[in-house]
């Protein structure tokens, strides 16, 4: 993949990821033990949210590997196999580690 076309595709996963980072809002506190006067529907809302916030911090960590890798000159390759990854893969997961068959070996399926 073009390095120019890969430099795009992983500033418009960043953007997109800090995007719902902020819009979900500063992290509820996590020394509160009880739920407050509120109810349960605010404490799943506040669960779900964490759960948001730390799937998001793992995608921005991902980008982050990706841009790394871009840099070295290894990006668009496997960082398990150092196969290729074919450039479709990268345009639809642009912070893809390794290709189809290896995430699905990996998956267990």
């Amino acid at each position: 993949m073009d390095p120019d076309r890969a430099h795009q595709l992983l500033a418009a996963e960043r953007e997109r990821i800090e995007r719902e980072i902020a819009e979900l809002g500063p992290e509820p506190a996590a020394d509160r033990d009880e739920p407050d006067d509120r109810g349960s529907e605010d404490l799943y809302q506040q669960e779900l949210d964490a759960g948001r916030a730390a799937d998001l911090r793992d995608q921005l960590a991902a980008v982050e590997r990706a841009e790394a890798r871009l840099t070295e000159g290894t990006y668009g390759l496997s960082v398990e196999s150092g196969e290729p990854i074919p450039d479709g893969r990268l345009e639809a997961v642009p912070t893809a580690e390794r290709t189809v068959a290896e995430e699905e070996r990996l998956a267990g399926g």
